[in-house]
């Protein structure tokens, strides 16, 4: 913000990944960002608030020795607190992560957002694989003759 104008880039890989300074009023991919600022704050920090209660409450009874499980919604709550951060001091989230190949552009993005993303996929693959601690089920019997 103090060294790139909006909308600057900084070429680091060229045809794949630039710097890019952009300010998002919106949620994911801009939605909302049409929405009057008034709607958005309040809409942003009520959504916020309870994404964030809801997160420390899973963190706080996840089990200790669920490390996975726990780095997963940690990475998430991380990543929500930085963006409502940045919602509070400048009104918008400021993304500056531009992935492209030639002209195609995934939407720009920033850390917070990749520690959601990488978050959420974590968290899936661990439920996914996550092993049991109770006995295994037992087959219905058939009470046919």
């Amino acid at each position: 913000m103090q060294t790139m104008r909006l909308h600057e880039s900084i070429t680091v890989i060229p045809d794949f990944f630039s710097f890019t300074y952009i300010r998002n009023p919106g949620a994911a991919f801009g939605l909302l960002a049409g929405s009057s600022n008034t709607f958005r704050m309040v809409f942003f920090g009520l959504t916020s608030i309870f994404a964030l209660g809801l997160l420390g409450t899973i963190l706080l009874r996840m089990p200790a020795h669920d490390r996975m499980g726990r780095l997963s919604v940690a990475a998430i709550l991380g990543g929500a607190i930085g963006n409502l951060i940045d919602r509070m001091r400048y009104g918008e989230v400021i993304d500056f992560l531009d992935v492209y190949i030639e002209q195609y552009h995934w939407p720009a993005f920033n850390v917070a957002d990749s520690a959601i993303t990488v978050g959420v996929i974590l968290l899936i693959v661990h439920f996914a694989f996550e092993k049991k601690d109770g006995p295994p089920l037992a087959p219905e019997t058939s009470s046919a003759p």
